[in-house]
């Protein structure tokens, strides 16, 4: 329900300086969104949110949402290998990968500790701390300090409150930054229904 044309209008409109696509499990829309934000005097920020399992070989349906942003022209390469390998070594249900294909190509990457389907705000979520750390030191280990940050999001989810509450302490003991992210899937308050349909219809 977000076209990626009316994405950038938007962000422009919003007078800012660069937007991000983050599609699932696909790099996709990365032409379009480079041409879109080109049109409009804004910086494309190319990325994706893979879904993370811990043996990409098994067949099993649990995973885990990672956000992943591109810093530089090594991290979109990184990033276009990450997605194909999802699909063509890693595919069930969805285009997966696991933590040897992260540690592989994580040069040139950012990692963001995810939305609520991420392990680290699932964990905190689940009142499990030591698993959130845990969790966000893998990040940090497999991406550098430098290049892992601590995602907030607030959508005004009850679901969400226990994340935002005890991200930012989990991010100081950690000396990682923090980003506040949207979880962007429509545009407008006018889209709701549209999306509603279009996630029935899938």
């Amino acid at each position: 329900a977000c076209r990626i044309p009316a994405l950038a209008r938007k962000a422009a409109s919003l007078e800012m300086p660069a937007v991000a696509l983050t599609d699932h499990g696909s790099l996709a829309g990365a032409v379009d969104l480079s041409k879109a934000a080109r049109e409009e005097g804004i910086k494309p920020i190319f990325g994706c949110e893979v879904y993370v399992v811990d043996d990409r070989r098994l067949q099993t349906k649990g995973y885990a949402h990672l956000t992943l942003l591109a810093a530089d022209n090594n991290g979109y390469g990184n990033l276009v290998k990450l997605c194909s390998l999802g699909y063509l070594e890693g595919y069930y249900y969805k285009p997966r990968v696991d933590w040897e294909l992260l540690e592989r190509h994580a040069r040139g990457l950012i990692a963001l500790s995810g939305c609520l389907s991420g392990r680290v705000s699932r964990a905190l979520t689940e009142h499990r701390k030591k698993d959130a750390e845990a969790e966000l030191d893998r990040l940090a280990q497999v991406f550098g300090q430098d290049n892992t940050y601590v995602e907030l999001q607030n959508v005004g989810l009850e679901a969400q409150q226990a994340a935002f509450r005890g991200l930012p302490a989990l991010a100081e003991r950690r000396g990682l930054p923090l980003v506040a992210t949207g979880d962007v899937h429509y545009l407008d308050a006018s889209d709701a229904s549209s999306h509603e349909a279009l996630l029935c219809i899938q």
